[in-house]
């Protein structure tokens, strides 16, 4: 029996084109196939497979949502992610929930296959004409991350307040500042946080520990 495998993949012209070339490989063994996320964590959980080839642009959620799902019910499998030029934020996203690789769509069978036998003895898999692609955006992410200024105790006064539903008003009121203080003081906060709104600087606010949930 081959290394059991399972397709993820909501294009039903490639997706027969692969199932096919699989079927036919004795070193693999199909467990089944499925177009939606939500198909292929039921799939994955049901049939145990040791390998699952996932498209990442699924019809109801990601396929970056799928590996999320599977590594938290703690099921032991690993993803190839077959992916499109336009999904290098997707495929980073990916990678980091636990993708073992991904290669480019159009990528022959071959290397496919080699990247599967890769993957399954412990190795991993980048396509090298988008890995400085992705190199660049997680570099671009970090330099960002690192030029985030900390936040002034009345900054992170007004974040707490903003993240219990106070207004601009309130929350000069409650301070004693007058409401164009307070929306200069969001400003900053918008800045140092890297964010465009309200709604953004609470959800990076409770990232970074700043917010008191």
């Amino acid at each position: 029996m081959g290394i059991k495998i399972a397709i993820v993949e909501d294009n039903i012209t490639f997706l027969k084109q692969i199932e096919k070339l699989i079927k036919k490989d004795d070193k693999f063994t199909l467990i089944g196939t499925a177009t939606t996320g939500e198909e292929a964590v039921k799939l994955i959980e049901r049939g145990g497979p040791e390998l699952v080839l996932l498209d990442l642009s699924l019809p109801d959620i990601q396929g970056t949502e799928v590996i999320r799902r599977i590594r938290e019910k703690k099921i032991k499998c690993n993803f190839l992610i077959l992916t499109v030029f336009e999904e290098e934020n997707s495929v980073l996203s990916a990678v980091r929930v636990g993708a073992a690789g991904y290669l480019l769509k159009g990528t022959p069978y071959r290397k496919i296959k080699e990247a599967l036998l890769e993957i399954h003895a412990g190795g991993s898999v980048i396509q090298p004409n988008l890995a400085r692609t992705l190199l660049n955006i997680f570099m671009e992410q970090e330099r960002l991350k690192t030029e985030v200024k900390p936040l002034s105790k009345r900054e992170k006064e007004i974040l707490n307040y903003i993240a219990k539903g106070l207004s601009n008003k309130e929350v000069a009121e409650v301070l004693g500042l007058s409401s164009t203080t307070v929306r200069t003081h969001l400003e900053h906060i918008y800045e140092k946080l890297n964010v465009t709104n309200r709604v953004e600087a609470v959800t990076e606010g409770i990232r970074q520990g700043l917010i008191d949930v």
